[in-house]
């Protein structure tokens, strides 16, 4: 359904800043219903926050410690609706919560201040029976259907203990999903695009201001300064939330973002089994151990402030030998700095609730329209997991001012691609293999896992990989790149090997160099034949 304004010329009915998972995910919505939107991020797609994520579609157990109940419930319900939505880009994980009767936590959360009241003689623990409440709760607020439930393991002789230290005899094993989180990105900007809205990427808004009934948005690109008119905004800028507030649009608002710099780190494969696993840490924290890209394991993540939303986030020094450290608690093999082949960080805008610490401020969302005038929603926090739960919620705050579209209907759409069954993984790969017998099967799984049901559109009459044009290494073909350039919004070799993939992993600097070259003169030939 397209939009009801003229979007290159005329008013739209909103105009949403940032190109990350809530405002791609609320652009999508919105275009839905029948709103005319345009969508401006200054950089790629996912460049900041989505892009940074443990990339895991988790209802947040550990959240349940601060009794943050509505949260982690949604966030259940969610993972089972986004994983009917997108079974290409996300899939059902088991993780391994060992446990030992021994270990000891230092906590500030609201059950370890209750459980030292109720029961002096447990302070500083954890204990098992805790762990399995807060389990069977996990296993029964979100009303799971797919997922599999909790179940106890004897870690002895089994693939899932041998990783880890002797002393780790048993263990709880419970369902979450894994995500590709930069492609859920780029699918609902897709997505948005399709039904009729439009999507600016390398376009910074420079201003907004009020006029009359609506606003007037200046932007800066590749195209120049242009102006657009808007019946409404939404501030979805993830970091930079406090900075379009105060300076791009110039309200007077008391509303505060604290920023949270989440690091990951990223090594060769720890175990070679499929299992992901939960540790937790004497300070109260937890991170992931799970496996990545075939041949690696994440290891995240962090929870540190973040003052400058400016600044590029990276992974510390201190915050990779904290999760080195982290790591050798639990597992035989010990990992030192030179295992460690790549990191990444990412910032979470979180609402300013006055939390103590970066680990116990809230992991909600929170939405607040100012219409003192034209109005404008500005949108704080958010788990990926939630990201269209937020959008829904957004939509509602919309139709106060926007009245008379249509409900909510993204709870059963596919995103582009995911129009196949979720166990339809393996039939999708046979298929693709079938057609074209050149794939081997990692390859034909990496596009399936990427493109789904397009992936067919990708290979469209290759009967050898000559015919898929230039080979960049790592199975990337000009084929796949010319797909992503003109489908997918990607500019730069960064955006292909980093964001809309993880083949960067993979490639060496002179092939990703080499990429780039040619990505810049195809674009520039593109435009000079327009």
């Amino acid at each position: 359904m397209a939009g009801t304004g003229d979007i290159a010329g005329g008013t739209v009915d909103l105009f949403v800043i940032g190109g990350g998972i809530n405002g791609c995910g609320i652009a999508r919505d919105a275009a839905g219903r029948g709103l005319s939107v345009a969508l401006a991020e200054m950089g790629d797609l996912a460049q900041a926050t989505s892009s940074g994520s443990t990339k895991l579609f988790h209802g947040g157990l550990r959240y349940l410690e601060y009794f943050e109940f509505r949260l982690v419930r949604e966030a259940l319900v969610e993972r089972e609706v986004l994983l009917r939505a997108m079974p290409h880009i996300s899939w059902p994980m088991r993780f391994v919560l060992p446990f030992h009767k021994d270990m000891r936590f230092d906590s500030e959360t609201p059950t370890s201040k209750l459980l030292g009241v109720a029961m002096p003689w447990m302070r500083g623990r954890r204990p098992s029976w805790l762990i399995r409440l807060g389990l069977f709760l996990y296993d029964n607020l979100g009303g799971r259907k797919i997922l599999p439930g909790t179940r106890t393991l004897d870690l002895a002789g089994t693939p899932e203990g041998a990783p880890l230290q002797e002393r780790f005899q048993h263990a709880y094993e419970y369902s979450d999903c894994w995500v590709e989180d930069s492609r859920l990105v780029v699918l609902n900007a897709r997505d948005a695009e399709a039904r009729g809205a439009r999507i600016m990427t390398r376009t910074k808004v420079v201003s907004a201001r009020r006029e009359g009934e609506g606003w007037t948005v200046t932007t800066e690109g590749a195209s120049g300064r242009q102006t657009h008119r808007a019946r409404m905004l939404v501030n979805a800028a993830g970091p930079w939330v406090g900075e379009v507030i105060h300076g791009t649009i110039g309200l007077n608002s008391a509303e505060g973002v604290r920023l949270v710099r989440g690091s990951h780190i990223v090594t060769r494969r720890l175990y070679n089994h499929d299992k992901s696993y939960f540790l937790q840490g004497t300070d109260g924290r937890i991170i992931f151990a799970i496996p990545y890209e075939g041949e690696f394991t994440l290891i995240g993540t962090t929870d540190a402030e973040h003052h400058d939303p400016s600044a590029k986030p990276e992974c510390t020094p201190e915050e990779r030998d904290y999760l080195l450290s982290f790591a050798n608690q639990y597992f035989r093999r010990q990992l030192t700095a030179e295992d460690v082949v790549w990191s990444y960080s990412g910032v979470r805008p979180l609402y300013d609730d006055g939390a103590q610490s970066a680990t116990a401020a809230t992991r909600d969302y929170t939405l607040k329209v100012d219409a003192h005038g034209a109005p404008v929603l500005n949108v704080f926090g958010g788990k990926i997991t939630t990201y269209r739960r937020l959008a829904e919620h957004a939509l509602e705050k919309i139709a106060a001012h926007l009245p008379g579209r249509s409900g909510p209907w993204t709870a059963g759409a596919p995103l582009p691609g995911g129009d196949f069954p979720v166990d339809g993984v393996p039939a999708l790969v046979a298929s693709l293999r079938a057609e074209h017998p050149f794939l081997t099967e990692p390859w034909a799984r990496r596009l399936v896992r990427a493109y789904g049901t397009e992936a067919a559109r990708i290979l469209a009459g290759a009967k050898s990989a000559a015919d898929l044009g230039r080979d960049f290494g790592a199975t990337l073909t000009e084929a796949e790149v010319v797909w992503l350039m003109d489908r997918e919004y990607a500019v730069r070799a960064e955006d292909v090997v980093w964001r809309r993939s993880k083949l960067g992993l993979r490639l060496e600097p002179a092939r990703i160099a080499a990429l780039d070259a040619w990505m810049q003169a195809r674009e520039a030939g593109t435009k000079a034949a327009e």
